[in-house]
């Protein structure tokens, strides 16, 4: 998750105070809240009760007298690192200390007051999911009343989680991110005002092995079906005619689970994919469409006067990866969240073991790059849990104490129609190449020094590669 403070704001006190600066705490590119400078170092020393100061970062100290404009902007970098490398410490960005102050700031920017409201969701299938909540519910309290409401057990809401999305015209989704335990879904969006965000219920595993846990409940099993049919039908898996054939017929048996069997073995089954860009892939400039999963980032693109072609990066054989923007935004502006995301330019760059002591740089430029970072660093954190012996059940951290709410009313997971004939203009793809070493890649050099170590993402499942993998 990127944090950043791009901006500050000189804002009036109330009553007519004396003036002060305002951070804007941006996540992901949008404004999640704005905060004064007290209340950052009251975070800071309420955290540093809990945890001891040998554990936090450099907190930029108190000044006696008015900044300067060269010092309020000294101050902002200083708390923007600070920012960053606390959401990244695995113990303090996962405190309660630290997520309820955002969840709070986030509230109180948006002026919010806390009150019942009735929050849509929707199934990958389109199906709206109405769920009492209150405002000031965190993503975690949103996503156990979706969970009451279809009547899913508690024991298999880990393996789904909730994203914010954008409706394109053609009614297709586009992922902006994965909903955090930071912040307020309700008051994240309705803060976009605008009727194109939505929120959406989707499974947040990769690997399909974990699929036998979830279709051994009748929810579960529905809501993968759901999801499966939806993403053969918006072409998002592969699927051959007679591959198609055959899951039609299992379709008009009933069969769910031979379904999903079928759809298993079946190329980008599982896959989140992402809006089309660019990457320096296999020559510079290269129009791609993205596509993550199975432990890989999947590259499909067309070289002039060739054949649909898909590249591969396996995620254990990337040595780490950053988000960078090579636009950033204007100081002092006073654009709307979600607005002028046109004006940053994101690239995802990854470091990638093309062959045996051969390491290469590539870059993915997209306004979701951000989001295609999440996908990476969750299919890494699944593959530790499962190189550690593991359970998938457990990387949904459960509060203390917490109850789950169960809906006076459930609503079933509506099954999906029958498959339509597949599009006659969807072409069959030929793999670049079996091994990546044998293609000429672009490196775009080493990262630019003026970088902190922070801002690159380590990856420890690549430790584990052996040469059997090359």
């Amino acid at each position: 998750m990127h944090f950043s403070i791009p901006e500050t704001e000189s804002r009036s006190g109330d009553s007519g105070g004396s003036a002060y600066v305002a951070y804007n705490i941006h996540v992901n590119g949008v404004l999640h809240c704005r905060v004064r400078y007290s209340q950052l170092l009251g975070l800071h020393e309420q955290l540093r009760k809990e945890y001891g100061a040998n554990v936090l970062p450099a907190f930029p100290p108190k000044k006696l007298f008015s900044l300067t404009p060269a010092e309020v902007e000294q101050r902002r970098e200083q708390l923007e690192k600070y920012m960053q490398a606390v959401r990244q410490d695995p113990l303090l960005g996962s405190s309660e200390t630290f997520n309820s102050f955002l969840r709070r700031a986030q509230q109180e920017t948006q002026q919010v007051p806390t009150e019942e409201v009735s929050l849509e969701v929707l199934l990958s299938n389109g199906q709206k999911v109405l769920v009492n909540v209150l405002t000031s519910d965190q993503t975690e309290d949103v996503l156990e009343a979706v969970a009451a409401k279809l009547d899913l057990p508690d024991d298999l809401i880990g393996y789904f989680s909730l994203f914010l999305v954008r409706e394109k015209e053609d009614g297709t989704f586009s992922f902006v991110r994965k909903l955090q335990e930071f912040e307020l879904p309700y008051v994240s969006v309705t803060s976009l005002r605008s009727h194109e965000y939505k929120i959406v219920l989707r499974k947040s595993y990769w690997d399909s092995a974990y699929d036998d846990d979830v279709m051994e409940n009748r929810v579960g099993l529905n809501l993968l079906y759901a999801q499966t049919v939806s993403d053969i039908e918006r072409g998002w898996i592969l699927v051959t005619k007679e591959q198609h054939r055959q899951l039609k017929s299992l379709q008009e048996k009933v069969s769910k689970k031979e379904f999903l069997r079928l759809a298993q073995t079946l190329r980008h089954y599982g896959y989140l994919r992402f809006d089309a860009c660019v990457a320096d892939f296999p020559e510079k400039d290269c129009p791609v469409v993205v596509s993550a999963g199975n432990s890989e980032l999947s590259l499909q693109l067309r070289l002039p006067g060739q054949q649909l072609r898909e590249g591969s990066f396996r995620v254990t054989r990337m040595r780490c990866w950053r988000v960078t923007s090579s636009v950033p935004l204007p100081s002092g502006s006073t654009s709307s969240p979600g607005r002028g995301r046109g004006e940053v330019r994101l690239e995802l760059a990854f470091e990638y073991l093309m062959s045996k002591d051969r390491l290469q740089w590539v870059t993915i430029t997209s306004p979701q790059a951000i989001m295609m970072s999440i996908c990476l660093q969750s299919m890494v954190d699944e593959l530790m849990v499962k190189k550690s012996g593991g359970s998938i059940r457990k990387m949904l951290r459960r509060r203390v104490g917490g109850t789950l709410r169960r809906s006076d009313s459930q609503q079933a997971v509506k099954s999906p129609p029958l498959l339509e004939s597949p599009d006659a203009s969807r072409e069959s793809m030929v793999k670049l190449s079996s091994k990546l070493s044998a293609v000429s890649l672009r490196g775009i050099g080493s990262p630019s020094t003026d970088a902190s170590a922070s801002d690159v993402h380590g990856n420890f499942a690549f430790e584990g590669i052996g040469d059997e993998d090359l």
